[in-house]
C-alpha cells in the first residue's frame, strides 16, 4: 500500500473510532431560550440544581424539601398531585416508609396509560443525588412541561410517578405496584436512572416476554441518539442489578424501558453527585429520549407492544437502530460458516492459501490474545498493589480510569502490531484465516449461550468479503479495506470502553480482549501497512504516555477526593467501645482515631452489618466510653402453641437514629412481620449472614417485630442501631473532613452504632 494511502486510511480509521463514540450522544449548547414546546437542557438543569442542594435520603431533613419542590413544580403545570405513603420492605427486607409523588394527564382514549418514572430520594448519608436520580426527575419535569405547552391532548393517559426509597430497596415502586389503583392502568413504563454523572444514556429493557415489538416501536419513535444493543440487554438480565422498573416487570407484568447513564462512575452515591458535575450532554441525551418516546408512546395502542418474539438489535452511526428477529441468528451464522469454507476451498484452488502458512497464521493471533488477555486480567491487581488507595474506591473505577483504559488498549495494539510484524512474510490471505476462524467460533458460542450478541456476525461478514477480495487481488484498494473494517469499528469499538466503565477496572481484560479481536477484523487493512513495527512502537509510546498521565493523576486531591469512613461502635453487652473504619489505606483524618493501636476486627460481630459489596471493617481501635442512649426493647408477647413459638416486640429509639438492622442466629424463622409488613417466604428461606431486616427509620419510628420459629429453637437477636450524626453529635468532637476526602459510599459511615443482643431460650 502506498505511503500516502496508508497515512490517509490510518487517519480516517482514527476518525471513525472517534466518531463511533462521539456520535452516541448530543453536544450541549445553551438553550434556555428554546421554544416553550421543546425540551431545554438548561431549564432541566435548573430542576437538578434545586433538587440537589443537600443530601435527601429517606429520613433526612432534605427529603421533605425535595418532595415539596417536585410537587409544587407539577402543580405549576396545572397538574393535580397526590402523595402515596406507606411501609414496604421490598424483596430485600429493607423496610422504610416511602412517599411517592403522583400526577396524571388525562388522554382522549381509554387504552392503557404510559407511565414516566424516576425516583427523588438520594442514597443514604452523603450523596446529593444530582445525577441519581435528580437528572431523571428533572428530565420528566421539563419533558412534561414542553409536552403540555403544545396544548395537544394525548391519546393515552400519562401517569407521572416520582418514586421514593428506590435506594433502599425499590420500596416506592413496590408500594405503587402493590397498592395504588393506577398500577393496573399502566401499559408501558419509561424509567430514567443514573449510575454515574456522565456518558450516554443506555437503553435497557424490562419485559417478561419477547422484545420484538418493543424494539420495533422504539425504532419508530426515532430518538435522535439511540444507544442500545441486545448484548447489554442480555448481560443486564444476568446481573443482580435492579431498578424501580424491575418491580413493574416482576410484580405487575408491565413492560418498560430503562434509560441510564453509567460513565464517571466514581461520582455515584457520593458527595460528588452534585449538579455541577452532571454532564450537560448527558442530560440533553436523556431529554432527547424522553421527548421522542413521550410523543410516540402517548399516541400508541400500548396493548400492541406485547410479543413473544425476540429481536437482536444494536445501534450504529448513520443507521441509528438495526434489528432483526432471533429466527435469523442461526441462518446468519451458517451463511458465515459456509462462506468461510467456500473461501478456503477457493483460496486453495487458486494456490493463494496453503496449510503451512494458515497454521503459521495462528501463531501471531494466539500470541496477541494470550499476552493481552493476561495483562488485562492481572492489571487491576497490579494497579492496586502499586496504588493501594484505589481499593478504597468501592466503585472499582478510579478517577483516572479512562486513562487506564487507553493505557491497556494501546498496549494491546502494540502487541498486535508487533506480532503481525514478525509474521509479515506470510501472505496476507493466510494470516486472515485464523482470526476469521476464531471469530466464527466465538459467534457460534454466542448463538448458544449469549444470543443477544449474535450481531457480532455482521463485522465478520465484512471480514469474509475482505478475504474474498484478497484471494482475488494482490493489492486491493486501501480505502475499500477501510470501508470493510467500518462495521467492526462502529459496532465493537464502544464495547472496548464500556465494559470497564460498567463493571469496574477489574474487567480491563474485556477491553484488552475486545481491542485485540477488533484488531483481527481490521487485519485486511493493517496487514497492508508496511511499517507495522513502527506502528507497534508508536502504540507503545502512547501506552507509556497515558501510563505516565494516569500516574500523574493517581493522587487524591480536592477535585478527586479519597473516600474515607469512620464509625463509633459500642457493644452494649460487652461494654466495649471502638472506632472502626472500612478504609484499606487510612487517611490522615481517619488516623486521628484509628492510629498506631489499630487492629484487624478478626472475630468481632460488628463487621457483619450489611453493605452493598459485603465489605467488613478493615481496622478498629479502642475508643472512649460515651453515654449513648440505646433503644428500649419491649417484649409485647411470648407464646408457644404446639411446635411454634411466637414473639412480639417493639424496638423504640431513644435518640435520633437513621437505621436499625436486626440479625438472628441460625434458628429457622418461619414467619416475620415488621411494622405490619410480612417478609416473604422466599426471602426468609434465602437470607444470608443471618440478616433479618433493615429498617431505614423516618421520624424515629418504632420498629414492631413479630416472629415465629420452632419452639425447640434458641433464638438470638442482634440489634444494630445507627445514627449518621458522628460529626455533629455534641458528645464527640470529630472535625469536618478536609476538601481532599469524602465519605465512602455503600457502607455505613459517619455513624454512631450500638450493638446489643437478646436471647430467647
Amino acid at each position: 500500500m502506498k505511503k500516502t494511502t496508508s497515512v490517509i486510511t490510518l487517519l480516517l480509521l482514527i476518525l471513525a473510532v472517534y466518531w463511533s463514540i462521539a456520535s452516541l450522544m448530543p453536544t450541549y449548547s445553551p438553550d434556555q431560550d428554546k421554544n416553550e414546546t421543546v425540551f431545554s437542557t438548561d431549564r432541566a438543569m435548573t430542576h437538578v440544581e434545586a433538587i440537589s442542594k443537600e443530601p435527601h435520603g429517606v429520613g433526612f431533613p432534605g427529603h421533605k424539601k425535595v418532595q415539596s419542590y417536585i410537587a409544587s413544580q407539577l402543580e405549576k403545570m396545572g397538574l393535580q398531585t397526590q402523595l402515596q405513603t406507606g411501609y414496604t420492605a421490598g424483596d430485600w427486607a429493607n423496610l422504610s416508609k416511602a412517599t411517592n409523588i403522583l400526577a396524571r394527564i388525562k388522554g382522549s382514549g381509554n387504552g392503557k396509560a404510559l407511565l414516566l418514572l424516576s425516583h427523588y430520594d438520594s442514597s443514604p448519608h452523603s450523596s446529593y443525588g444530582a445525577s441519581d436520580a435528580g437528572s431523571g426527575v428533572a428530565a420528566i419535569l421539563e419533558g412534561i412541561r414542553a409536552f403540555l405547552a403544545k396544548n395537544e391532548a394525548p391519546k393515552n393517559d400519562i401517569i407521572i410517578l416520582i418514586s421514593d426509597a428506590e435506594e433502599l430497596g425499590l420500596n416506592g415502586a413496590d408500594l405503587f405496584v402493590r397498592e395504588h389503583p393506577w398500577a393496573k392502568d399502566v401499559g408501558l413504563v419509561l424509567n430514567f436512572e443514573a449510575r454515574g454523572s456522565g456518558g450516554p444514556g443506555i437503553m435497557l429493557l424490562e419485559t417478561n416476554r419477547g422484545n420484538y415489538n418493543l424494539i420495533k416501536e422504539f425504532s419508530r419513535a426515532n430518538p435522535e441518539y439511540p444507544v442500545a444493543n441486545s448484548l447489554a440487554y442480555s448481560i443486564y438480565k444476568l446481573l443482580p442489578n435492579d431498578t424501580d422498573l424491575t418491580v413493574f416487570r416482576e410484580k405487575g407484568d408491565i413492560d418498560g424501558f430503562n434509560f441510564a447513564f453509567i460513565d464517571d462512575h466514581f461520582d455515584y452515591h457520593t458527595a460528588l453527585d452534585t449538579h455541577d458535575r452532571l454532564d450537560k450532554n448527558t442530560l440533553a441525551h436523556q431529554g432527547s429520549y424522553l421527548s421522542a418516546l413521550l410523543d410516540h408512546f402517548s399516541a400508541l395502542d400500548l396493548d400492541s407492544i406485547r410479543s413473544l418474539k425476540e429481536s437482536v438489535y444494536f445501534n450504529v452511526p448513520f443507521f441509528k437502530m438495526v434489528s432483526y428477529p432471533f429466527e435469523w441468528i442461526w441462518p446468519m451464522l451458517f451463511i458465515g460458516i459456509a462462506f468461510f469454507i467456500a473461501l478456503l476451498v477457493l483460496g486453495i484452488r487458486k494456490k493463494v492459501l496453503n496449510g503451512k502458512d494458515i497454521l503459521k497464521g495462528f501463531v501471531p493471533m494466539l500470541m496477541a490474545l494470550v499476552i493481552n488477555g493476561a495483562v488485562g486480567y492481572f492489571s487491576w491487581k497490579a494497579l492496586t498493589s502499586i496504588y493501594p488507595g484505589y481499593l478504597d474506591m468501592l466503585h472499582g473505577f478510579t478517577y483516572n480510569g479512562h486513562a487506564y483504559i487507553l493505557v491497556f488498549v494501546f498496549f494491546s495494539l502494540s502487541i498486535c502490531f508487533y506480532a503481525y510484524h514478525k509474521f509479515q512474510v506470510v501472505k496476507t490471505p493466510n494470516l486472515l484465516i485464523a482470526p476469521l476462524f476464531l471469530w466464527l467460533v466465538i459467534c457460534t458460542l454466542l448463538c448458544v449461550y449469549l444470543n443477544g450478541a449474535a450481531f457480532f456476525i455482521i463485522p465478520v461478514y465484512a471480514g469474509l468479503v475482505a478475504l474474498y477480495i484478497l484471494i482475488n487481488q494482490k493489492s486491493p484498494n486501501g480505502f475499500l479495506m477501510l470501508f470493510l473494517g467500518l462495521p467492526a469499528v462502529f459496532i465493537l469499538s464502544p464495547f472496548i470502553q464500556l465494559f470497564p466503565i460498567a463493571l469496574g477496572l477489574k474487567m480491563m481484560v474485556a477491553s484488552t480482549i475486545f481491542a485485540t479481536l477488533t484488531f483481527f477484523l481490521l487485519l485486511p487493512l493493517f496487514i497492508r501497512y508496511r511499517n507495522k513495527r513502527g506502528l507497534a512502537f508508536l502504540s507503545f509510546l502512547l501506552f507509556l504516555g497515558f501510563l505516565v498521565s494516569a500516574h500523574m493523576n493517581s493522587d487524591f486531591n480536592k477535585d478527586n477526593p479519597k473516600p474515607t469512613s469512620l464509625l463509633y461502635v459500642w457493644d452494649v453487652d460487652k461494654n466495649e467501645s471502638r472506632w472502626a473504619t472500612y478504609e484499606k489505606v487510612l487517611s490522615d483524618w481517619t488516623q486521628q482515631y484509628i492510629g498506631a493501636d489499630k487492629k484487624r476486627p478478626q472475630d468481632l460481630s460488628e463487621n457483619t452489618i450489611s453493605s452493598k459489596y459485603g465489605s467488613g471493617f478493615s481496622y478498629i481501635s479502642d475508643a472512649p466510653k460515651k453515654n449513648i442512649l440505646t433503644p428500649v426493647i419491649e417484649i409485647i408477647s411470648d407464646t408457644i402453641i404446639g411446635t411454634k413459638r411466637s414473639i412480639e416486640l417493639n424496638v423504640i429509639p431513644q435518640r435520633d437514629v437513621n437505621r436499625l438492622e436486626i440479625f438472628t442466629n441460625n434458628t429457622t424463622i418461619s414467619k416475620a412481620t415488621v411494622n405490619d409488613i410480612e417478609l416473604s417466604d422466599y426471602y426468609l428461606k434465602g437470607r444470608r449472614n443471618g440478616k433479618l431486616v433493615t429498617h431505614y427509620i423516618s421520624e424515629n419510628d418504632t420498629t414492631k417485630l413479630l416472629l415465629e420459629y420452632p419452639s425447640e429453637g434458641n433464638l438470638e437477636l442482634t440489634f444494630y442501631e445507627a445514627s449518621n450524626d458522628l460529626l455533629d453529635n455534641p458528645l464527640f468532637s470529630v472535625p469536618k473532613r478536609p476538601e481532599d476526602i469524602i465519605p465512602m459510599p455503600f457502607v455505613l459511615n459517619d455513624a454512631i452504632l450500638t450493638i446489643q443482643k437478646m436471647r430467647f431460650e
